[in-house]
């Protein structure tokens, strides 16, 4: 098993910007320290409030300079958001900066998110101009000179001047849909709960075994990983853990969908408030050449589907998704994890109004108490 850390830098209240972002590096630094594999960080635009750090690779950059193994990832880069060649520049400049330990996660974002943005929010534009990016950013990695004849982009002979230190390019990464992630040779990363996991890894281990041959590597060399994103609260006990978690929990749901729904809403955007191929709402119609295994469900929406959805009575999994407890109640998580057959660990310590303090006693305990157990 390895571990890695998703983010996003949510508000914390009472607490300058700048505060914020040194106090997350300190997190890294313990990570770091620690042995996690990666930190995997989010990206997301205005009107959402939920990251800090719309720009993963400014972030990102600072914190290769105060890590030294701790592999850094953009999860995801929203592709329709990002010019492939700036990209491919960015990418090399942060491979280099952190001596070869970028990893780089895609995806295509949502149409209302391309809406606020500026860009055309229809659903097939969205999901085109993702295929071309992700097409002209690996071209562009991996070649010496760049030429491309696409629908939103078009390059002669260019050269490129920069190139990453992990050869072909980093490795890859695939949120959301394990299908998608096996058949392009992408490691992924689950969103939901350990019944969805333990499905999810099946079909990402025999997607890839049809799709690339048994127990065949990355492009990397590297054994393709699964996990999933798990929030957590550590602490002495249960019950205090319990207490830190609940509210908290709460914010965070209201980060991720309110804010994003209330600016639709008051400015009347009936586009994105319904969807006709049975996904929640919010999301926009679905594009027409998507394939059948791909979903962009809502997230609040989401997040209420997994709590209708948990078999779970433990007190200590806080909707489904959520862990909250003793390093005992983590064991016994751990134990269940295992058995789904995922080999990557993804944890999440702070998240809705968690503070840094609260952030660090549970990055001590797990990396004291669960971390050698389990660690490869």
């Amino acid at each position: 098993m390895q571990f890695g850390v998703f983010d996003h830098i949510e508000p914390v209240q009472d607490t300058p910007l700048s505060e914020i972002y040194e106090l997350r590096l300190k997190q890294l630094e313990a990570f770091d320290q620690s042995g996690f594999y990666a930190y995997h960080l989010a990206e997301h635009h205005t009107p959402a409030v939920h990251s800090l750090a719309p720009s993963q690779n400014v972030f990102l950059a600072a914190a290769s300079q105060r890590t030294r193994n701790l592999k850094l990832a953009p999860c995801v880069y929203v592709l329709p958001l990002h010019h492939p060649i700036r990209l491919v520049e960015e990418i090399s400049m942060l491979d280099h900066l952190s001596n070869g330990r970028l990893e780089i996660g895609v995806g295509r974002g949502g149409v209302m998110e391309a809406f606020f943005w500026g860009q055309d929010s229809d659903s097939d534009t969205n999901y085109k101009r993702y295929l071309e990016t992700l097409d002209v950013m690996k071209q562009g990695l991996e070649s010496e000179f760049l030429s491309y004849d696409g629908e939103h982009y078009q390059f002669d002979n260019l050269p490129m001047r920069l190139a990453p230190i992990q050869k072909p390019y980093p490795p890859l990464w695939y949120m959301r849909n394990a299908e998608t992630a096996a058949i392009e040779g992408m490691n992924t990363i689950v969103v939901g709960t350990l019944n969805s996991l333990h499905r999810e890894t099946t079909r990402y281990k025999r997607v890839w075994d049809e799709t690339h041959g048994k127990e065949s590597l990355t492009i990397q060399n590297q054994t393709p990983k699964i996990g999933l994103v798990v929030h957590m609260v550590i602490a002495d006990t249960d019950n205090e853990a319990i207490e830190i978690a609940t509210p908290a929990w709460e914010k965070y749901r209201w980060n991720l969908g309110a804010p994003r729904r209330i600016e639709a809403e008051k400015r009347g955007l009936t586009q994105f408030q319904s969807s006709n191929d049975g996904s929640f709402g919010f999301v926009g119609d679905r594009p027409i050449n998507l394939p059948d295994r791909e979903t962009r469900k809502d997230i609040e929406a989401e997040l209420e589907r997994f709590d209708s959805q948990s078999d779970s009575h433990d007190p200590t999994r806080l909707g489904g998704v959520a862990l909250a407890g003793s390093p005992d109640s983590v064991k016994r998580y751990m134990e269940e994890y295992i058995a789904t057959s995922a080999n990557y660990f993804m944890c999440s310590f702070q998240w809705g109004d968690l503070s840094h303090e609260n952030a660090m006693k549970s990055i001590e305990l797990f990396s004291e108490k669960i971390m050698p157990i389990y660690v490869s």
